[in-house]
């Protein structure tokens, strides 16, 4: 498969990076010095003046778009009128209205879109989800989950802490990423509380998101997702009536990634313990390419696509909602 991508930022840097045996063709950004740093790094890859130029290049199958979020519409609707499928990167959109063409469009044209919610992907999640499946732990009755990081200097001038731009603060950040995942094991939710408070930050933006999710057969999501965390982590504990998974860390400056899968006994008491370490480089990104590539040629895959994107930021909007009274 050959792609193009459009903005050369960190995250498209790293898409390129996990591009596998896909070959990256063309690439475009607003800041030509990026596209062409980046074009460079791949043999045969051009620096498109800009995204009209990079779609109308016929050698290109299907696109990533990893710009700022107010672009993330724009890029995709112009990718799936131009034929090519794509990756887009997480939420998808500002908000969910504003992504509900998408969701048409690609219908109508019979293209792929995915959304990259690549933590589907780290290690952690992945062995979590088989241990759930495999229905050792029994029903799910909730889940507690935690994100964050400290942000740095001058990150109040950010694109980030514009809604005009990003759509929303923490909430929109790292929280879509909680959502995701607490979907994904959970299903929808029906039920929507929130609290974000500016707590630290001078931004018109929620810096701190404080949750609670819950679906129609009564299991939540408890989740807090902020910028004032002043040591990087993540932790998500996924509770069974007979088992619980906890995932701590994602690598990185986030701390070695490991779950601890606790099984209970019948006699109750101190559970069975098992401890899984995953100490390699993140591959998310590469095995999200992957089934992105699978999903185009057919094949069922576990990525988040456009009708999962919906459903998190519905579920957004529903909290910006609740959080005003």
């Amino acid at each position: 498969m050959n792609l193009g991508i459009i903005g050369c930022g960190l995250i498209g840097v790293k898409r390129a990076a996990g591009a596998g045996f896909n070959r990256v063709v063309a690439v475009t950004d607003v800041i030509p010095e990026r596209a062409h740093k980046l074009a460079a790094q791949h043999s045969g890859c051009v620096a498109a003046r800009d995204a009209r130029q990079l779609l109308q290049n016929p050698a290109v199958d299907a696109v990533v778009v990893a710009t700022t979020h107010d672009q993330l519409v724009p890029m995709t609707m112009a990718a799936l009128k131009a034929g090519k499928h794509v990756l887009v990167e997480k939420p998808g959109a500002r908000n969910s209205s504003e992504l509900k063409p998408v969701l048409e469009l690609a219908r109508a044209r019979n293209l792929v879109v995915k959304v990259g919610f690549n933590h589907r992907f780290h290690p952690s999640l992945l062995k979590a989800r088989e241990i759930f499946l495999s229905g050792v732990m029994g029903p799910l009755m909730f889940i507690r989950g935690r994100y964050g990081h400290g942000a740095r200097i001058g990150y109040e001038k950010e694109w980030r802490a514009d809604a005009a731009i990003s759509g929303g603060g923490e909430l929109v950040d790292q929280g879509s990423h909680l959502i995701d995942l607490s979907r994904w094991f959970l299903g929808d939710f029906t039920d929507v509380s929130a609290y974000l408070p500016t707590c630290f930050w001078d931004m018109k933006v929620e810096d701190n998101a404080f949750m609670l999710l819950k679906t129609a057969h009564g299991q939540a999501a408890w989740l807090h997702a902020t910028w004032t965390e002043w040591k990087n982590m993540f932790s998500m504990e996924i509770y069974g009536r007979t088992g619980k998974l906890q995932i701590d860390g994602l690598g990185g400056s986030y701390g070695p990634e490991r779950l601890t899968y606790y099984q209970m006994l019948p006699q109750m008491g101190p559970p069975e313990t098992k401890v899984f370490e995953f100490e390699k480089e993140d591959k998310s990104w590469a095995l999200e390419m992957e089934q992105f590539a699978a999903a185009i040629s057919g094949c069922e895959t576990i990525s988040a696509g456009i009708e999962d994107a919906y459903a998190v930021l519905s579920v957004i909007g529903l909290a910006y909602t609740a959080s005003r009274g």
